[in-house]
């Protein structure tokens, strides 16, 4: 790693929760993990995973996500940034990139120690843009909110401090039972399965190539790049060797030179999604504006932390969201071609680490990009096919056949609460909450790729895949114990729940735009008197 944050010999001095208040509206990053007071400013530009998830921890307790997150090895490295520590629990703050001021806006958290309503302050919120809705539009959206937050607390366990602790104390024991059962240790015969069944498919798609069934072709390709992404998500987590160097290797080399893709990029991305999930300001696997919105606030014109830019509902959203229900399979045919703009944003503008583990990713990656665009665009797509029209209809299709693999990324969540419960509600509710789980058949697993399991991966990230049905199990009965619901639906069901959640908020859409129109009315009324 090669860093060091001497503390001195204060480094073990006990510290007040006003103390680290005032350290935090100084502007220093301070994170608790294991009762230890952490400032790891100097960490942020090395941090392999980007600076924005440590951003969303300072100030809170982040023992149960860096534990899930990271590796033993990593763990015994924290040692080297305390500068305190404190006793007892800790009542999280919210971070200054969720809007906390000084470290501290408890007071505008949901609250429910009695079960009873919630205590919601959002007008005025800085998410919103008030420039861009007219009073009528603020109050729409913000009873929507509101009735949100209180559809969600009569759903899940209180946020109150003892039965989120003792949420948090059965999860810590899960975890353990996890580990001594062996769940996380890698069933390497299960991958040698995965790489016989990718190797099938390519052969198959040279194989059409070579007699000229080019669009057959296309199917087998656009197939073999949707199995090689299963593997690319474990490596990319840890979730193989349990090895930062090999894990990353095996995941760019499936990204890059056979995929097109970069693995940082989803790095910088997915982790923020894995601490912030479902956040609509937060959560960049929730931002599609102007094509989709997922949720009622995106109407008002979102800040995104993640993209540090106003997300406006633009003309084009308020005429494609009302229809979004509609339009959701068709533009996920084009996912695939949203990812390689991605990536070449992130590559050509080095958003990755450039000092540290992972300084060298980029150059890597930019290589195996270029191999890429050789085989496929060139020795493909330019020489192996004889006209311009096939070449079009070749890259169509084998992009368009990976669209299954993309609902598959939006189907555990977009159905889900996105409702901002505060920084009260512990680590396993928050998962359970904006997750969903798909059931389907043991024999159909390698189909979804391990993606079917989406809550039990949320909760724990570095579990090898294929463990994965044999840790629901346990975490079934962590839910019935807690009282947290587990969402659980076929493919089917699942589909059905999200393309109805989109249709209401294009409904909300709808009767905005209506709100929107009455307005101007009354307006240019009052211009002509």
């Amino acid at each position: 790693m090669g860093i060091t944050n001497d503390a001195g010999p204060g480094r073990d001095r006990l510290l007040s929760p006003s103390q680290i208040e005032a350290l935090i509206a100084d502007g220093q990053a301070i994170i608790i993990i294991d009762q230890k007071v952490l400032r790891v400013d100097a960490w942020l530009p090395y941090h392999p995973g980007g600076y924005k998830p440590i951003q969303h921890f300072i100030g809170k307790d982040a023992t149960d996500e860096f534990t899930v997150m990271h590796s033993a090895e990593t763990h015994q490295l924290i040692g080297r940034y305390q500068i305190g520590r404190i006793e007892g629990p800790w009542r999280n703050l919210v971070p200054p990139i969720q809007g906390g001021q000084n470290g501290h806006e408890n007071e505008k958290t949901p609250q429910a120690d009695d079960g009873g309503s919630s205590d919601v302050n959002i007008e005025g919120s800085p998410q919103l843009s008030p420039e861009r809705n007219p009073p009528e539009a603020l109050a729409f959206l913000n009873a929507q909110t509101k009735e949100e937050i209180s559809l969600t607390l009569d759903r899940y366990p209180s946020l109150d401090a003892s039965t989120q602790s003792a949420i948090i104390e059965k999860y810590r024991l899960l975890y353990q039972q996890v580990h001594a059962e062996g769940l996380y240790e890698c069933n390497y015969t299960a991958y040698l399965w995965e790489f016989a069944r990718c190797a099938l498919l390519f052969s198959i798609m040279l194989f059409f190539l070579r007699i000229k069934w080019y669009y057959t072709s296309a199917v087998f390709l656009g197939w073999f790049w949707s199995q090689m992404v299963f593997a690319a998500h474990d490596a990319a987590h840890m979730a193989i060797t349990h090895d930062f160097l090999i894990d990353n290797l095996i995941g760019m080399i499936i990204a890059a030179p056979i995929g097109g893709l970069s693995l940082g990029w989803w790095k910088r991305t997915h982790n923020v999604h894995h601490l912030v999930t479902n956040s609509p300001e937060h959560d960049p696997d929730n931002q599609h504006l102007p094509f989709l919105a997922v949720n009622h606030r995106f109407l008002g014109s979102l800040f995104s932390t993640y993209h540090e830019r106003l997300m406006p509902y633009t003309r084009i959203a308020q005429r494609l969201v009302p229809y979004q229900a509609y339009l959701y399979y068709p533009l996920l045919m084009f996912g695939r071609f949203n990812l390689y703009v991605q990536s070449w944003l992130f590559l050509a503008y080095a958003q990755g680490p450039r000092k540290g583990p992972a300084w060298w990713h980029r150059y890597f990656e930019i290589a195996g990009n270029l191999v890429f665009w050789a085989w496929f665009g060139y020795g493909i797509v330019y020489r192996s096919l004889p006209t311009v029209g096939t070449r079009v209809l070749y890259v169509l299709i084998s992009h368009a056949v990976t669209m299954p693999l993309h609902v598959q990324f939006t189907l555990s969540h977009f159905a889900m609460s996105k409702a901002d419960l505060g920084p009260d509600e512990s680590f396993p509710q928050r998962m359970l909450r904006t997750t969903m789980d798909v059931d389907c058949p043991e024999w159909l697993d390698w189909v979804h790729g391990g993606l079917q399991f989406q809550a039990i991966h949320h909760l724990f990230p570095r579990v090898p895949r294929h463990n994965l049905r044999r840790v629901q199990k346990l975490v079934l009965g962590f839910c019935r114990e807690v009282g947290i619901p587990y969402a659980l639906y076929g493919f089917v069901g699942g589909n059905r729940k999200v393309v109805g959640s989109l249709a209401e908020v294009g409904r909300q859409a709808a009767i905005l735009a209506e709100c929107r129109r009455v307005v101007a009315g009354r307006v240019a009324h009052s211009h002509e008197h």
